[in-house]
Protein backbone atom coordinates (compact mmCIF):
# COMPACT_ATOMS: atom_id res chain seq x y z
CA UNK A 1 0.00 0.00 0.00
CA UNK A 2 1.39 3.42 -0.96
CA UNK A 3 1.77 6.27 1.52
CA UNK A 4 -1.10 8.10 -0.21
CA UNK A 5 -3.35 5.04 0.03
CA UNK A 6 -2.53 4.69 3.73
CA UNK A 7 -3.22 8.38 4.36
CA UNK A 8 -6.51 8.25 2.48
CA UNK A 9 -7.68 5.22 4.45
CA UNK A 10 -6.60 6.81 7.74
CA UNK A 11 -8.43 10.08 6.98
CA UNK A 12 -11.59 8.07 6.32
CA UNK A 13 -11.07 6.23 9.61
CA UNK A 14 -10.75 9.59 11.35
CA UNK A 15 -14.01 10.77 9.77
CA UNK A 16 -15.73 7.57 10.94
CA UNK A 17 -14.93 8.39 14.59
CA UNK A 18 -17.28 11.38 14.53
CA UNK A 19 -14.50 13.70 15.71
CA UNK A 20 -14.66 15.78 12.53
CA UNK A 21 -17.57 17.42 10.73
CA UNK A 22 -17.69 19.00 7.30
CA UNK A 23 -14.14 19.55 6.09
CA UNK A 24 -12.79 20.39 9.56
CA UNK A 25 -9.72 18.45 10.56
CA UNK A 26 -7.05 16.47 8.79
CA UNK A 27 -4.58 13.63 9.21
CA UNK A 28 -1.08 13.16 7.88
CA UNK A 29 1.40 10.27 7.82
CA UNK A 30 5.14 10.71 7.48
CA UNK A 31 7.72 8.60 5.64
CA UNK A 32 10.94 9.89 7.12
CA UNK A 33 13.15 7.66 4.97
CA UNK A 34 11.60 9.20 1.85
CA UNK A 35 11.59 12.68 3.39
CA UNK A 36 7.87 13.26 2.78
CA UNK A 37 4.50 13.23 4.49
CA UNK A 38 1.06 12.64 3.02
CA UNK A 39 -1.84 14.88 4.03
CA UNK A 40 -5.49 15.49 3.21
CA UNK A 41 -6.16 18.08 0.48
CA UNK A 42 -7.63 21.41 1.53
CA UNK A 43 -11.40 21.75 1.60
CA UNK A 44 -12.20 18.34 0.10
CA UNK A 45 -15.08 16.52 1.84
CA UNK A 46 -14.08 13.22 3.41
CA UNK A 47 -16.56 11.25 1.31
CA UNK A 48 -14.83 12.52 -1.82
CA UNK A 49 -11.31 11.51 -0.79
CA UNK A 50 -9.28 9.20 -3.00
CA UNK A 51 -5.57 8.30 -2.79
CA UNK A 52 -4.93 10.42 -5.88
CA UNK A 53 -6.13 13.53 -4.02
CA UNK A 54 -3.82 12.99 -1.05
CA UNK A 55 -0.89 15.39 -1.30
CA UNK A 56 2.75 14.49 -0.70
CA UNK A 57 4.79 17.24 0.97
CA UNK A 58 8.57 17.52 1.29
CA UNK A 59 9.82 17.70 4.87
CA UNK A 60 12.86 19.62 3.66
CA UNK A 61 11.09 22.33 1.66
CA UNK A 62 7.50 22.18 2.91
CA UNK A 63 6.28 22.20 -0.69
CA UNK A 64 3.80 19.85 -2.34
CA UNK A 65 5.34 17.29 -4.67
CA UNK A 66 3.83 16.83 -8.16
CA UNK A 67 0.21 17.39 -7.17
CA UNK A 68 -2.65 19.27 -8.78
CA UNK A 69 -4.30 19.44 -5.36
CA UNK A 70 -3.61 22.04 -2.71
CA UNK A 71 -2.63 20.43 0.61
CA UNK A 72 -4.48 21.15 3.85
CA UNK A 73 -4.11 24.73 5.06
CA UNK A 74 -2.69 23.20 8.27
CA UNK A 75 0.21 21.62 6.38
CA UNK A 76 2.81 24.09 7.77
CA UNK A 77 1.69 23.17 11.31
CA UNK A 78 2.17 19.47 10.59
CA UNK A 79 5.56 20.26 9.06
CA UNK A 80 6.78 22.06 12.21
CA UNK A 81 5.63 19.16 14.40
CA UNK A 82 7.32 16.54 12.23
CA UNK A 83 10.53 18.53 12.35
CA UNK A 84 10.41 18.86 16.16
CA UNK A 85 8.68 15.70 17.42
CA UNK A 86 9.46 12.03 16.85
CA UNK A 87 6.06 10.89 15.59
CA UNK A 88 4.71 9.01 12.61
CA UNK A 89 1.28 10.58 12.19
CA UNK A 90 -0.56 13.77 13.20
CA UNK A 91 -4.29 14.33 13.65
CA UNK A 92 -6.10 17.67 13.87
CA UNK A 93 -9.78 17.87 14.79
CA UNK A 94 -12.30 20.36 16.10
CA UNK A 95 -13.89 17.79 18.40
CA UNK A 96 -16.42 19.43 20.69
CA UNK A 97 -15.10 19.12 24.23
CA UNK A 98 -11.38 19.35 23.47
CA UNK A 99 -12.12 22.44 21.39
CA UNK A 100 -14.15 23.92 24.27
CA UNK A 101 -11.05 23.71 26.45
CA UNK A 102 -8.89 25.20 23.69
CA UNK A 103 -11.30 28.10 23.27
CA UNK A 104 -11.32 28.63 27.03
CA UNK A 105 -7.50 28.57 26.99
CA UNK A 106 -7.64 25.90 29.69
CA UNK A 107 -5.55 22.73 29.94
CA UNK A 108 -7.28 19.39 30.36
CA UNK A 109 -6.11 18.38 33.83
CA UNK A 110 -4.97 14.88 34.60
CA UNK A 111 -7.53 14.08 37.27
CA UNK A 112 -7.46 10.31 37.25
CA UNK A 113 -6.24 7.02 35.89
CA UNK A 114 -8.27 7.08 32.65
CA UNK A 115 -6.39 10.19 31.59
CA UNK A 116 -3.06 8.86 32.90
CA UNK A 117 -3.33 5.69 30.82
CA UNK A 118 -2.71 7.87 27.75
CA UNK A 119 -1.27 11.22 28.85
CA UNK A 120 1.39 11.49 31.56
CA UNK A 121 0.07 14.77 32.92
CA UNK A 122 -2.17 17.65 31.89
CA UNK A 123 -2.80 18.14 28.18
CA UNK A 124 -1.37 21.66 27.79
CA UNK A 125 -2.84 24.67 26.08
CA UNK A 126 -0.61 27.01 24.11
CA UNK A 127 -0.26 30.71 24.75
CA UNK A 128 -2.37 33.01 22.57
CA UNK A 129 -0.64 33.93 19.35
CA UNK A 130 0.44 37.50 18.71
CA UNK A 131 -0.99 39.66 15.94
CA UNK A 132 2.27 39.30 13.98
CA UNK A 133 2.23 35.50 14.36
CA UNK A 134 -1.35 35.36 13.10
CA UNK A 135 -0.94 37.79 10.23
CA UNK A 136 2.36 36.36 8.97
CA UNK A 137 2.89 32.61 8.45
CA UNK A 138 -0.04 31.78 10.72
CA UNK A 139 -0.08 28.01 10.25
CA UNK A 140 3.69 27.61 10.60
CA UNK A 141 3.63 29.80 13.70
CA UNK A 142 0.86 27.61 15.12
CA UNK A 143 3.27 24.69 14.95
CA UNK A 144 6.10 26.74 16.43
CA UNK A 145 3.92 27.82 19.36
CA UNK A 146 3.05 24.18 20.02
CA UNK A 147 6.74 23.25 20.03
CA UNK A 148 7.45 26.25 22.27
CA UNK A 149 4.77 25.09 24.74
CA UNK A 150 6.45 21.70 25.13
CA UNK A 151 9.94 23.24 25.39
CA UNK A 152 9.00 25.82 28.04
CA UNK A 153 7.00 23.28 30.03
CA UNK A 154 9.76 20.67 29.66
CA UNK A 155 7.11 18.28 28.41
CA UNK A 156 7.73 15.12 26.43
CA UNK A 157 5.83 14.88 23.16
CA UNK A 158 6.00 11.08 23.53
CA UNK A 159 4.46 11.10 27.03
CA UNK A 160 1.83 13.74 26.26
CA UNK A 161 0.95 13.23 22.57
CA UNK A 162 -1.65 16.00 22.46
CA UNK A 163 -2.02 19.75 22.73
CA UNK A 164 -4.75 22.39 22.68
CA UNK A 165 -4.05 25.44 20.54
CA UNK A 166 -5.46 28.48 22.34
CA UNK A 167 -8.77 29.66 20.84
CA UNK A 168 -8.43 27.06 18.11
CA UNK A 169 -8.57 23.27 18.56
CA UNK A 170 -6.58 20.13 19.42
CA UNK A 171 -3.76 18.29 17.72
CA UNK A 172 -2.69 14.77 18.59
CA UNK A 173 0.02 12.50 17.26
CA UNK A 174 1.43 9.01 17.58
CA UNK A 175 3.88 6.50 16.11
CA UNK A 176 1.30 5.63 13.44
CA UNK A 177 -2.09 6.83 12.25
CA UNK A 178 -4.06 4.32 14.32
CA UNK A 179 -2.45 5.57 17.53
CA UNK A 180 -2.79 9.23 16.55
CA UNK A 181 -6.52 8.71 15.95
CA UNK A 182 -6.87 6.77 19.21
CA UNK A 183 -5.19 9.63 21.07
CA UNK A 184 -7.64 12.08 19.50
CA UNK A 185 -10.56 9.90 20.60
CA UNK A 186 -9.25 9.57 24.14
CA UNK A 187 -8.49 13.29 24.37
CA UNK A 188 -12.11 14.06 23.51
CA UNK A 189 -13.31 11.51 26.09
CA UNK A 190 -11.15 12.84 28.95
CA UNK A 191 -11.99 16.45 28.02
CA UNK A 192 -15.67 15.59 28.34
CA UNK A 193 -15.06 13.96 31.74
CA UNK A 194 -12.97 16.92 32.89
CA UNK A 195 -15.72 19.38 31.94
CA UNK A 196 -18.27 17.36 33.89
CA UNK A 197 -15.97 17.01 36.90
CA UNK A 198 -15.39 20.78 36.96
CA UNK A 199 -19.16 21.32 36.99
CA UNK A 200 -19.79 18.65 39.62
CA UNK A 201 -16.96 19.46 42.06
CA UNK A 202 -14.99 22.55 40.93
CA UNK A 203 -12.36 22.16 43.66
CA UNK A 204 -11.93 18.37 43.45
CA UNK A 205 -8.43 17.37 44.60
CA UNK A 206 -5.90 16.10 42.11
CA UNK A 207 -4.68 12.51 42.31
CA UNK A 208 -1.29 11.73 43.80
CA UNK A 209 1.56 11.78 41.30
CA UNK A 210 2.55 8.22 42.16
CA UNK A 211 -0.86 6.99 40.99
CA UNK A 212 -0.54 8.89 37.72
CA UNK A 213 2.98 7.52 37.23
CA UNK A 214 1.83 3.97 37.91
CA UNK A 215 -0.97 4.03 35.35
CA UNK A 216 1.08 5.67 32.64
CA UNK A 217 4.22 3.58 33.12
CA UNK A 218 2.43 0.23 33.28
CA UNK A 219 1.35 0.87 29.67
CA UNK A 220 4.35 2.81 28.32
CA UNK A 221 8.11 2.50 28.42
CA UNK A 222 10.55 -0.33 29.02
CA UNK A 223 8.87 -1.52 32.23
CA UNK A 224 5.34 -1.65 30.77
CA UNK A 225 3.39 -4.80 31.56
CA UNK A 226 -0.15 -4.00 30.38
CA UNK A 227 -1.46 -6.11 27.49
CA UNK A 228 0.23 -8.93 25.60
CA UNK A 229 3.90 -9.13 24.57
Amino acid sequence: MTLQERACRANLQLAATGLVIGTFGNLSIVDRAAGVFAIKPSGVPYDELTPEKIVLVSIETGRAIDSAWRPSSDTPTHLELYRAFDCGSIVHTHSEFATMFAQARTAVRCMGTTHADYFHGDVPVTRPMTRQEVETNYEANTGKVIVETFAIGRLSSASIPAVLVANHAPFTWGPDSAKAIENAEVLEFVARMEWRARVMVPDAPRPDQFLIDKHFLRKHGKSAYYGQP
